[in-house]
């Protein structure tokens, strides 16, 4: 797989440029500024983990954002917020299910030999870099407290 996908974001603005699709340009603008944030800063160039680090956050915040307008009743901020949501995620792999999130949860406590709550960052270090973009960090968080308390 040559296409990587930066590239397939940066054909895609080409493409909602000619198509004249200002909400999408926009969005995927944002995308290409928070990359290019961390290519200049850091002075490397992102590799498609990298980048779907960058579209994790990207999708974090915008859940976090049309949370916090749905509470203060701005409607019309939230439907902006959904709209990037569902494009960004279109960039991200898919979601992994229940079963699968589980078992790669009890494949990293035994491969990281985690006994107890103190050893659960062993267990994040393994699992983060196999489920980073296709599952909510924050309930793989809460379903590795569960079974290492049940331990």
């Amino acid at each position: 797989m040559t296409d990587t996908l930066k590239q397939r974001i940066t054909d895609d603005v080409k493409t909602a440029m000619r198509a004249k699709d200002k909400a999408r340009l926009g969005t995927l603008r944002l995308i290409t500024s928070a990359i290019k944030q961390i290519e200049v800063d850091e002075r490397i160039e992102l590799d498609d983990s990298r980048v779907l680090v960058v579209l994790d956050k990207m999708v974090k915040q915008r859940r976090d954002s049309i949370s916090q307008f749905r509470d203060a009743g701005r409607e019309e901020l939230v439907e902006i917020e959904e709209q990037e949501l569902v494009i960004i995620q279109e960039y991200m792999p898919a979601a992994l299910s229940e079963e699968e999130l589980s078992a790669l949860i009890d494949e990293a406590i035994s491969a990281s030999g985690a006994a107890s709550m103190q050893e659960m960052g062993k267990v994040m270090g393994i699992l983060k870099p196999k489920v980073q973009g296709r599952a909510d960090m924050g309930a793989v968080s809460a379903t590795i407290k569960a079974k290492l308390s049940a331990a």
